[in-house]
């Protein structure tokens, strides 16, 4: 025969059963982020953590750090922050795909530096947006570097040459948009080392509204941008790694950004026209010796 429970007691199982539901609320939200699923409740927290087996890969927060935002500015503000975070969940793959390649400079050369250069290029673009109605965000290259955490340890995070590259992203040259436009069958930069060589992809184009011209053209220069900085990269690694080095620190990397880089000049241009299809066939880039 059952007897009531004093209230004393009710309010003792309600307690256990309320912290027995926030502990596993609290494993399902940790499960989610060791998994790499991205937070999307709120761009405002200190840091954009992704876990995986070999270690964690932390990145200063962008959001938090951005000025008022105008209205005319949001939407590619938001789409930079969302690429962000795609970067370090791509990042994070590649350092599940690649344990164990390379030499001891292998994650830094092959990822966190590829990684910075991103998210140079890509704050940038965020500062240039608002800096179209608004004051310019300066020093926010600051935030573009990330290291890795692994057994308590930190990695070094990357040269300081990708500050350059910002403000190569930022202000395109003329003589660089002009390489970019001129149709020629590929964008190749050569060093001692070997020729990297890519797909011209403003030849490819159809024509470009007179709305996306502008955003087409930075992309453009971008793509240049990122065959510059691979050249550099092929050059100050010379005898690191072993045979798979070029490809899965220099050629790899580049072909995503290129990816992301291509992708943007065609959504630019299906805004107001015909969303050009195919395009991703371009963005690999070969090596000859």
């Amino acid at each position: 025969m059952s007897r009531a429970l004093p209230k004393y007691n009710k309010r003792r199982v309600a307690l256990i059963g309320g912290a027995a539901a926030v502990a596993l609320s609290g494993a399902v939200i940790a499960g989610s982020a060791l998994a790499g699923t991205p937070d999307k409740s709120s761009g405002t927290s200190n840091a954009r953590t992704l876990a995986a087996s070999p270690g964690t890969i932390t990145c200063p927060d962008v959001a938090s750090q951005l000025p008022a935002i105008p209205a005319s500015a949001q939407a590619e503000v938001d789409r930079n922050l969302t690429l962000l975070q795609t970067q370090i969940q791509e990042a994070n793959k590649r350092l599940v795909d690649t344990v164990g390649q390379g030499g001891p400079n292998f994650v830094n050369n092959a990822i966190l530096g590829p990684l910075k250069d991103k998210r140079v290029a890509t704050i940038n673009r965020i500062a240039t947006a608002i800096g179209r109605t608004a004051a310019k965000p300066t020093g926010l290259d600051s935030l573009a570097p990330c290291t890795l955490n692994a057994s308590g340890t930190s990695t070094n995070t990357g040269s300081g040459t990708a500050t350059g590259t910002a403000s190569a992203s930022a202000t395109p040259s003329t003589a660089a948009t002009q390489q970019q436009s001129t149709g020629s069958t590929g964008n190749t930069s050569s060093s001692a080392v070997g020729t990297i060589t890519c797909p011209d992809v403003a030849s490819q184009l159809p024509a470009i509204p007179a709305s996306a011209q502008a955003e087409v053209d930075r992309n453009l220069t971008l793509l240049q941008t990122q065959i510059s900085e691979a050249n550099n990269r092929l050059q100050t690694t010379v005898g690191q790694g072993g045979p798979n080095f070029v490809q899965n620190a220099i050629l790899g990397p580049l072909e995503d950004k290129r990816k992301s880089t291509i992708d943007r000049i065609a959504i630019a241009i299906g805004r107001t026209s015909t969303k050009p299809t195919g395009l991703d066939s371009l963005a690999a880039c070969t090596l000859t010796k």
